[in-house]
């Protein structure tokens, strides 16, 4: 199933927002038409990536956490929350003062994480359900948007990207952890994640390699200006094989 076809089946089955959806397969001015990856692109997977306790004996939401520089007071966004590990996490860093927004295209994962949320009291979490080419975000409100393991699901990864961009409040940054693998293996090539990123407005802040991540970790910045739907070009083989050639262990 292409994503056009896909996201229509996941707006009928979510019973929302589908007249705009639906419009948007042909593109208008109001809902513009994207170009597709070119690309495969994962088959959604289980909500969890691992079991929580082998997560934390690695240290790895902390670890995140750091060097995403998460601090008390912060707007945080846990884009593809599933079960919320890292929602709990996030929500306890920000604390009182700060929020913590999950957002899952899954209504049933983000049921039994508003049940567990509720049961651990966390006041400073809210859930949104998303769409599969649109977080849905309220613009200018996040200093950090998280996307963990899971970006090489994202169907229409130009579109979910570009509504994802006025998200960002000033100063405000993407992380994305992932797994340097073929696209249709649950992961993606961090020279392919730049370039995507780059095709629809960002610049790329920080990366490194972490193994102790099962992966690698990407941090992205909001350029001046989002490029028109019109002027986005998707990434291609021929020019990754440029890129590597000149950065052959970087983005």
């Amino acid at each position: 199933m292409n994503g056009r076809m896909a996201l229509l089946a996941a707006c009928l089955l979510l019973g929302t927002g589908c007249d705009r959806q639906a419009a948007g397969l042909l593109g208008t001015d109001d809902d513009p038409a994207f170009p597709e990856p070119d690309r495969p692109v994962s088959d959604l997977g289980a909500n969890a990536f691992s079991t929580e306790d082998v997560r934390d004996s690695l240290g790895e939401a902390q670890k995140v956490m750091d060097l995403a520089r998460i601090e008390p007071g912060m707007t945080v966004a846990d884009i593809g929350a599933g079960e919320g590990y890292y929602t709990i996490r996030l929500a306890e860093r920000v604390g009182e003062d700060g929020r913590v927004l999950a957002q899952d295209i899954d209504r049933e994962a983000l049921e039994r994480l508003g049940q567990r949320v509720e049961r651990e009291r966390l006041d400073n979490v809210s859930i949104k359900l998303g769409l599969p080419d649109d977080p849905r975000l309220p613009e200018n409100s996040f200093d950090r948007i998280f996307l963990v393991h899971m970006y090489h699901e994202v169907q229409e990864p130009y579109a979910f990207l570009w509504r994802l961009w006025p998200a960002l409040r000033e100063g405000g940054q993407v992380v994305v952890v992932d797994v340097d693998r073929p696209a249709d293996q649950h992961g993606i090539d961090p020279l392919l994640l730049g370039c995507e990123f780059r095709a629809a407005g960002f610049e790329l802040v920080a990366y490194r390699a972490a193994p102790e991540l099962a992966g690698y970790y990407a941090q992205f910045k909001a350029t001046a200006r989002r490029p028109e739907p019109r002027e986005i070009r998707p990434c291609r083989g021929d020019q990754l094989a440029a890129e590597r050639v000149a950065a052959p262990r970087g983005v």
